[in-house]
């Protein structure tokens, strides 16, 4: 290995010494590669995305995304669904095809900045269609339950993990994430400063408590597979959405 591409890899393992302890090393090549995950751990050129275990405080790392090429051919589906997004004042931008191999796809995905006024951190790479459920599900479900609870509109929501390459923890199944159909909601910020933290509220946190409930249950209404807390422990401290496609239209929400 070169000079330069081993200092390279091993800055980019102490840049994340400060937030977590890894095990890290370099291949050959320079990519940076973990230990002490508890999913298979995969090296690939295209960087951290698909080294994330199940944990997605692990998957926020921004993904390196090219942009779509100028005039990329879009299906008539996925044109009609960018105009929807628009109409529901969504910032985004198209993303060059994602191919990492197997399931790990996305054939025309986009990064989501910001749905109105309400800000996603980081962006979010999805398939347009998940964008399109999850902007529907915070303009017509969050933005409103959360100025009924606490009269204050959201300025920024806190993604754990968009489209990651990963399996189901235990399977050899493909996650939603893989595919770009799944998010992470790990806090929501309100414009009067308050952070409402997904984990599971204290005994007294009625109107958090009483604002997660019923986002929780009225997502049900907007995509096929709701978990979060007390589900199980893999999703003690987030909301996990996904469109996965069931038979029979059979939705999974816990």
């Amino acid at each position: 290995m070169g000079r330069q591409s081993r200092t390279g890899c091993w800055l980019a393992a102490l840049s994340l010494s400060g937030a977590l302890m890894l095990t890290a090393s370099c291949s050959t090549d320079g990519i940076l590669s973990f230990g002490g995950g508890d999913e298979p751990q995969i090296a690939s050129s295209r960087g951290l995305q698909r080294l994330v275990p199940s944990n997605p405080f692990l998957a926020s790392f921004p993904r390196w995304s090219e942009p779509a090429a100028p005039g990329q051919a879009l299906s008539a589906e996925e044109r009609d669904c960018r105009r929807q997004l628009k109409k529901l004042d969504v910032e985004f931008r198209d993303l060059a095809a994602i191919d990492d191999g197997g399931a790990c796809r996305i054939d025309a995905p986009v990064s989501v900045s910001a749905i109105g006024s309400v800000e996603m951190k980081p962006a979010a790479t999805l398939t347009c269609a998940m964008a399109l459920s999850f902007a529907r599900w915070t303009k017509k479900e969050l933005v409103p339950s959360s100025r009924w609870r606490y009269l204050s509109g959201i300025k920024t929501i806190h993604q754990g993990s968009s489209y990651s390459c990963r399996r189901i923890r235990g399977t050899g199944v493909a996650s939603e994430h893989a595919k770009g159909n799944a998010l992470d909601v790990m806090r929501i910020e309100l414009n009067n400063g308050k952070d409402i933290d997904v984990k599971k509220p204290g005994w007294f946190a009625f109107r958090q408590r009483g604002l997660l409930n019923a986002v929780r249950d009225d997502a049900c209404g907007y995509f096929s597979t709701v978990l979060g807390p007390g589900y199980d422990a893999d999703h003690k401290d987030h909301f996990h959405f996904d469109i996965k496609a069931r038979r029979n239209g059979r939705r999974a929400c816990h």
